[in-house]
C-alpha cells in the first residue's frame, strides 16, 4: 500500500467539529490502542453507534469512510450499528461520494488528496479511479444524496444526516 495521509498529519481539531456537528464523536485513541469495529482491522477506523474510533496512523480516507456511512445510514439502523456499516450499494456510493465532498472542505486534506488516497489504498471503480467514478460516474449517488438533503444542489455538504427511511437493495 502506498502512503496515504493519516490523522497524524494533520490537525484533528477541524475533523472532529465537522463530525460533531452531525452528531458523531471521533475518539482518537492511543498509538497501538485497539480500534473497535474497525470493519477492516487497523489502523482503518471503526464505528460503534454514534462513536467513530481513529487512532494517530488511522487514514484520513477511512476516518471519513466510516464517518460518511453513519451519516447516510438508515436512522433506525444508526443507534446500532457495529462494524459493518453498509446496506445496500446505493449507500456505498453515497458514502464514498459524501467522503470525498467533506474532504474538500478539510484544508489539510482536500478533494484531490483524498481521490489519490483512495486509489492508493485500493478502492474500486469500474472506471479505473476515484477520480474518473467521482467526475464521470457518480451522478446517482449525488441525486441520492441531494434527494436526502445531505448535499444541496451544488454537491456541497448540508451538514445533515439522512432521516428518511426506505427499503433498499441489500449489497449481500
Amino acid at each position: 500500500m502506498n502512503e496515504v495521509l493519516s490523522l497524524a498529519d494533520v490537525d484533528a481539531t477541524p475533523i472532529q467539529r465537522m463530525l460533531a456537528a452531525y452528531g458523531l464523536n471521533m475518539q482518537v485513541l492511543s498509538d497501538g490502542a485497539k480500534l473497535p469495529g474497525s470493519y477492516w482491522g487497523e489502523p482503518e477506523a471503526g464505528l460503534v453507534g454514534s462513536q467513530l474510533y481513529v487512532r494517530p496512523d488511522t487514514p484520513l480516507h477511512s476516518l471519513l469512510h466510516e464517518a460518511c456511512h453513519w451519516i447516510v445510514m438508515d436512522p433506525r439502523k444508526r443507534p446500532q450499528i457495529h462494524t459493518d456499516a453498509s446496506d445496500s450499494l446505493t449507500e456505498e456510493d453515497a458514502t464514498c461520494y459524501l467522503q470525498l465532498v467533506l474532504s474538500a472542505q478539510l484544508a489539510q486534506f482536500g478533494l484531490d488528496r483524498a481521490l489519490q488516497d483512495m486509489d492508493s489504498w485500493g478502492y474500486s471503480f469500474r472506471l479505473g479511479s476515484a477520480r474518473a467514478w467521482f467526475e464521470g460516474d457518480a451522478e446517482d449517488a449525488a441525486a441520492w444524496l441531494a434527494a436526502h438533503g445531505m448535499v444541496d444542489a451544488q454537491h456541497k455538504p448540508t451538514g445533515l444526516v439522512r432521516t428518511a427511511v426506505e427499503p433498499l437493495t441489500p449489497t449481500r
